[in-house]
């Protein structure tokens, strides 16, 4: 699959991701707003309820009181019953006979009987409606210098309030503050707090009626109203979950995808540098073996000695990039078999130093080794050891610098807790920091630049760090580009 075609299936999933958790987000937050809405008119309506019902218990509580103390017999006559209705004795009013016989009807005798007796109803009506309205003018003059606990006493807010919550199907618990117009609380209940965000408050007038100034307010909130909202929407929590899984999903995959890419890549280019590196020492053999047919040659002891020299030289170049293919197969194995023993590596290091020295030479370069170790013995494979040091050393003349001479520098050390440190250090073209995180993966190669001499497979240092680790040990580099580079290895060692 071309990279452009990932990039556009990228493009349109990640639209289309994007999208639905938009429209999941824009559902959601309308729910939430028509829930709290229907919250908040069913609290506003159950606050007016309450009132209402604060203020007629008030004035049937100053009708009877008046009543009782005006006219005792009228309260006892059933003009206001005990639930507080009237009796028919309300709807008096003057010419009507209240169940009297007509006056066609009564003889002329009883007539004037009859009138004294209405009369004197439409008189006590009159007094009745006089009675009243002292009663209002009473109401309004003293009930609001009453203070407002004994208007709405504690007990009888709260039974009022359940009621008219549950009565708007609001079963939340609930905490109030009653306040005067100042804002000072003059009765509240235990859980009430006093910083709570008027936000989230609901106030409502206890007695709408009282004149501004002695007007108290009740204050209430409902500590759970969040939870209680959001519980509406739970059922859009799965949905996000899984929207979200499948975005995550959707990026491993794609991530996934690059990385196949990359490693198609790399693997391509490793066929590239593998068939250029076993062409050359093949065609040199080639070559060597057309001049073994000439006549000439086979008589020259000195031209044979050459070529078979050169054969010689070309097959072992052949078996070493064999051998670093084989390489590739112990990264498609969890663990690498080993043949562990105890080895000295300073030993080890210094033989690795001597054989490499030549090589560093032909360059005009040079190495030093500083064994400073006194506990070098380390439990290792040895022959994988030496191919570490030897890649290591190899790197460090592959990317040495044109412009000075090569310095290789090899040294150990102990480290507390009972460990080997081996450090390679070059003065070499150095590492860019983007390369640093890449340089132990299998096929990558490092950019050379205008160097067209570096060969290779990208197996080196991964092979390196695999059998470092595989030692139980660490590998770190540290590089500075166009300063060269040191790589630092730390072993566990065997006290004697």
């Amino acid at each position: 699959m071309k990279k452009s075609t990932i990039w556009i299936l990228t493009v349109v999933m990640a639209l289309t991701f994007v999208g639905l958790l938009y429209v999941q987000f824009i559902y959601m937050e309308e729910m939430i707003k028509m829930r709290d809405q229907h919250f908040s008119e069913g609290v506003k309506r159950s606050l007016y309820l309450l009132s209402s019902s604060l203020e007629k218990d008030e004035t049937k509580k100053y009708l009877r009181e008046e009543l009782m103390v005006i006219e005792p017999s009228l309260f006892d006559n059933s003009f206001l019953l005990a639930d507080g209705q009237s009796s028919d004795v309300d709807m008096l009013t003057p010419g009507t006979t209240y169940g009297f016989p007509q006056e066609d009807r009564i003889r002329p005798e009883t007539n004037n009987k009859f009138k004294k007796v209405q009369e004197s109803l439409r008189k006590q009506y009159l007094y009745q409606r006089g009675v009243l309205n002292e009663v209002v003018l009473t109401i309004l003059n003293e009930s609001t210098s009453r203070p407002i606990t004994e208007r709405a006493d504690s007990a009888t807010l709260k039974r009022y309030l359940k009621a008219s919550l549950e009565n708007n199907g609001i079963t939340l618990g609930w905490e109030y503050a009653i306040v005067d117009r100042r804002g000072e609380v003059v009765d509240k209940t235990e859980g009430y707090d006093e910083a709570t965000p008027k936000e989230v408050i609901f106030t409502q007038a206890l007695f709408p009626n009282d004149p501004e100034s002695r007007r108290c307010y009740l204050n209430v909130y409902f500590p759970e109203r969040d939870r209680f909202i959001f519980s509406s929407i739970s059922f859009m929590i799965p949905a996000f979950v899984f929207t979200f899984i499948l975005l995550v999903v959707f990026l491993f995959t794609i991530v996934i995808a690059f990385r196949q890419k990359k490693l198609s890549e790399m693997k391509n280019d490793f066929i590239n540098n593998m068939t250029h590196e076993f062409k050359t020492p093949i065609s040199t053999i080639s070559l060597a073996a057309q001049m073994l047919n000439d006549d000439s040659v086979r008589k020259s002891g000195t031209m044979l000695q050459h070529i078979s020299t050169v054969i010689n030289d070309e097959t072992k170049r052949l078996r070493f990039q064999v051998e670093k293919v084989l390489q590739m197969s112990m990264f498609e194995r969890q663990k690498a078999t080993l043949k562990l023993q105890d080895v000295d590596a300073n030993s080890v290091i210094y033989n690795i130093v001597n054989t490499f020295k030549l090589k560093v030479e032909k360059y005009g370069g040079h190495i030093d080794a500083v064994l400073d170790a006194e506990v070098a013995l380390v439990n290792v494979d040895e022959m994988h050891f030496t191919n570490v040091i030897f890649n290591l050393l190899d790197n460090a003349v592959k990317y040495r610098r044109d412009d000075c001479d090569l310095e290789l520098r090899v040294s150990t050390r102990n480290l507390p807790n009972g460990r080997l440190e081996i450090v390679i250090a070059d003065n070499g073209v150095g590492i860019k920091k983007d390369d640093l995180k890449k340089i132990f993966e299998k096929f990558y190669r490092v950019s050379t630049g205008n160097r067209h001499d570096v060969k290779g497979f990208g197996l080196g240092l991964a092979y390196v760090h695999k059998m470092v680790t595989e030692l139980k040990g660490d590998i770190r580099v540290e590089s500075e580009l166009g300063k060269g580079s040191k790589f630092i290895i730390t072993l566990p060692t065997i006290n004697d």
